[in-house]
């Protein structure tokens, strides 16, 4: 069962829905017991930065996520709840992340021509960089779906799936049991769910 952490922020009912379609057994859930017992974690996320890890930290859950992770429960952050992962943002101001992945959250306006609009939004192909058990189900010229003004500046090794959008941009990220998807898997068809098919099975 995996444990969809409910802390006000996400994109809650699109993620769920996936998860039924795939009959993965799923709740959402701010209760510590639920979590704990839970064969895997899941973090949404849509917003700001600054809101969704105030309300994180509000729920309390933060050190009980951190020693579930200790302890090799799979997790996977979702669009915003994969920039949570990082040590840090830049989004707005200057924020402390999770700190479960070593590097930072920064705009794409620092990196990029002015000529390409921000937000990255739409479909872009999905580079391969490394294997993983997540990659199981996909084939050639897979496409998924991105809305993100903010990108993950990480370690080279924990770069798993990338697209371009005036740079490399970080699509799929993980580092042991810790893995994070920048784009939203529910909204980018069969090849979403091919990748949330597969961290079902990693959790079981």
């Amino acid at each position: 069962m995996i444990a969809i952490i409910d802390y006000g922020v996400g994109n809650i009912h699109s993620v769920m829905s996936a998860l039924n379609k795939l009959e993965i057994e799923n709740i959402l859930t701010a209760d510590p017991e639920i979590i704990k017992n839970a064969d895997g974690i899941l973090l949404p996320g849509v917003g700001a930065f600054r809101d969704a890890i105030k309300s994180l930290e509000e729920t309390g859950l933060i050190p009980l996520i951190k020693d579930c992770v200790a302890q090799g429960k799979p997790l996977l952050g979702i669009c915003l709840g994969m920039q949570l992962l990082y040590e840090k943002s830049y989004e707005d101001g200057e924020y402390n992340g999770l700190g479960l992945l070593k590097g930072e959250v920064i705009s794409f306006k620092s990196r990029i021509s002015q000529d390409l609009k921000i937000p990255h939004m739409g479909w872009n192909r999905l580079n391969i960089k490394k294997d993983s058990p997540l990659f199981k189900y996909l084939g050639e010229d897979e496409f998924v779906y991105y809305v993100h003004s903010y990108f993950a500046s990480g370690q080279d090794e924990d770069l798993l799936a990338s697209s371009e959008y005036g740079i490399e941009v970080p699509g799929i990220v993980g580092h042991g049991n810790i893995m994070g998807m920048q784009f939203h898997p529910e909204k980018s068809s069969n090849t979403g769910l091919k990748l949330l098919k597969a961290f079902g099975e990693m959790v079981k």
